[in-house]
């Protein structure tokens, strides 16, 4: 009997897919959630780190962690809805928070590597994007 706690080879990858996505979509939800909830409590406190205003760059951050979230989470353009929210989270590092130390962006770095595994993986078996383009991919082998 082989051992699978050894076994080199994923249980299951689309599952982990899943688990990621649903881990990931959700804590964006939730945080962009909060920026909207708060919305006219946060605005003030946002700066204008790329020079297209603070209110629009607030705006956009909350399209990529709110509803790029969603997107994520229900695996539906998995890997295009990721990039908004990869490019807020490298904005956040290397430009709002350059100057923090590493202890008070870990968390930022920590959306950035996973996004970029999301990004990397694909959305899995069990998505949207998989009912979709399921006959393409299945009518283009």
């Amino acid at each position: 009997m082989k051992n699978f706690l050894v076994d080199l080879r994923p249980l299951n990858a689309d599952l982990a897919a899943l688990l990621l996505r649903l881990l990931l979509g959700g804590l964006f939800i939730w945080h962009g959630w909060m920026k909207i909830d708060m919305y006219n409590t946060y605005l003030p406190m946002m700066q204008d780190v790329i020079g297209i205003g603070a209110k629009l760059s607030y705006n956009l951050v909350i399209f990529a962690e709110f509803f790029c979230g969603i997107l994520v989470t229900l695996g539906f353009l998995t890997r295009l809805s990721v990039i908004p929210i990869l490019f807020s989270m490298c904005v956040a590092y290397f430009k709002a928070h350059a100057a923090d130390p590493f202890d008070k962006k870990e968390l930022v770095f920590l959306f950035i590597g996973l996004s970029v595994i999301v990004f990397i993986m694909g959305s899995g078996k069990y998505s949207v994007d998989n009912i979709l383009f399921r006959n393409k991919k299945l009518n283009s082998l």
